[in-house]
């Protein structure tokens, strides 16, 4: 889960539904990626975000939505981008009855303890890539460590 969802969670989303493909889990998962805010609702990831996904051979046709209660009831695990999602989706979660979703940062299973991953809305491609390669080990390390 990031701000708008258009740029670092659809990447997270795709190469995690990618990951648990390849691994014939895919069956096992129910994967899917969210805004805190309305902002960008219904829209197509950032073109930059799905460049940088179409170059490592990964499709998505993610279009932005916001988190909603049904999320924190239904999902064991929502992932977040940075303290600031954190902090909101906790709020968030309080006010849910039976919240079942183990809130944390994505950042938390990354190997070379990047806990954060900076949204690259203002940066560059190299900047998408980052975040790319990020999503990549967290979510190896997380698919690792859940199955």
């Amino acid at each position: 889960v990031s701000i708008g969802n258009i740029c670092r969670s659809p990447i997270a989303e795709a190469v995690f539904r990618k990951l648990v493909t390849d691994e014939k889990v895919e069956n096992k998962w129910m994967t899917d990626s969210a805004a805190v805010s309305d902002w960008n609702v219904g829209r197509s990831p950032d073109a930059r975000a799905l460049s940088c996904l179409r170059n490592h051979g990964i499709e998505t046709a993610h279009k932005a939505r916001q988190v909603t209660k049904d999320d924190f009831q239904t999902f064991d695990y929502i992932l977040c981008m940075d303290e600031s999602n954190l902090r909101d989706l906790k709020r968030r979660s309080n006010q849910v009855r039976d919240c079942k979703a183990k809130i944390e940062l994505l950042g938390t299973y990354d190997p070379q303890k990047q806990l954060i991953i900076e949204d690259p809305y203002y940066g560059n491609e190299k900047d998408f890539e980052t975040v790319y390669e990020q999503c990549v080990r967290c979510c190896k390390a997380f698919l690792e460590k859940s199955h």
